[in-house]
């Protein structure tokens, strides 16, 4: 059974930074692609960030040059540093593992969903 545990959310100012932490479990990490998602109140979940498991990314525009995903196999974990936050970037960010990872999209894998982790970003 896959698990997934996001940390790293918490309260910033505009223009701040966060790194948030995703770990996991019950899969081979190391030949797995994962994701970075986000939902903010009344809206659907979108894809914000992919990691393929030779290390290509891609990102959301909204979100380029400013978010940067990054995986560590020795420790099961990835990793999304957030920097110039905006409050537009408020929101619940969930990882997902084990997915399709394709050049410029990541399609989720619905087993490997965690509870999330909240970035508040204020003005």
């Amino acid at each position: 059974q896959v698990q997934v545990v996001e940390s790293g959310g918490g309260v910033v100012q505009a223009g701040g930074s966060l790194r948030l932490s995703c770990a996991t479990s019950g899969i081979t990490f190391s030949i797995n692609a994962m994701g970075w998602y986000r939902q903010a109140p009344g809206k659907q979940r979108e894809l914000v960030a992919a990691i393929s498991k030779g290390g290509s990314t891609n990102y959301a525009d909204s979100v380029k040059g400013r978010f940067t995903i990054s995986r560590d196999n020795a420790k099961n974990t990835v990793y999304l540093q957030m920097s110039s936050l905006k409050p537009e970037d408020t929101a619940v960010y969930y990882c997902n593992i084990g997915g399709y990872y394709s050049g410029d999209y990541y399609f989720d894998n619905e087993a490997s969903w965690g509870q999330g982790t909240q970035v508040t970003v204020s003005s």
